[in-house]
């Protein structure tokens, strides 16, 4: 089985050619859903947040309570840290179950959608890796019409990898700064050479 990594930073556009893949009938891995799944009510990873951080960041329906959460992480780069490991552990540990499933019935490939490019789990499980870069102002004019302020917007960037650090994991480089039809134009470019040749129709 074919496993495509597709990365990048917030408002690149990582999303959209994931999307782009779905739609064409590859089962996409998406880790930010996975990571809501996880701290939903009785989710594989409840019991060790609150192990870690007690009962307060649990809500009377065994989910991750997220407002108070925020308010323990926001300031506190270690407590964020912690939090991030546990809930990233169980994101992989539930992508690795459907990957054996998948595996199994024979599915010749998949993809992982992942904004947090981790060496166990999403590297070392990836056969080839595509990260999504974009012009810094057009990604903030994309969180802006998400709803975020600019300075939110430019703090988000701020903490997260640099396009350099995304590309030295990476096996090839999708800008995707222009116009969608210029993204789709390049993802058909990277199916041929990562699926077609392969022998996998998509």
């Amino acid at each position: 089985m074919f496993i495509l990594g597709v990365t990048g930073g917030i408002g690149s556009g990582k999303s959209t050619v994931s999307s782009i893949l779905r739609e064409r009938g590859v089962l996409v891995l998406d880790a930010d859903e996975i990571s809501r799944k996880v701290t939903e009510a009785d989710g594989l990873a409840i019991e060790s947040i609150r192990e870690a951080f007690g009962n307060r960041a649990i809500g009377p329906d065994n989910a991750l309570n997220r407002k108070y959460m925020a308010s323990v992480v926001f300031n506190d780069n270690t407590k964020l840290d912690l939090l991030s490991s546990i809930i990233h552990r169980y994101v992989f540990e539930y992508m690795n179950k459907v990957i054996d499933e998948e595996r199994n019935k024979g599915t010749k490939a998949i993809v992982l959608d992942v904004p947090i490019p981790v060496k166990n789990g999403f590297v070392s499980a990836c056969n080839r890796i595509w990260v999504v870069t974009c012009d810094e102002e057009v990604r903030i004019q994309r969180l802006l019409k998400r709803g975020m302020t600019e300075d939110d917007a430019r703090r988000r960037i701020s903490v997260q990898m640099t396009d350099d650090e995304y590309l030295a994991i990476g096996n090839c480089e999708i800008d995707n700064s222009g116009t969608l039809d210029e993204l789709e134009t390049r993802v058909q470019e990277l199916i041929e050479e990562d699926f077609l040749s392969r022998g996998i129709r998509i």
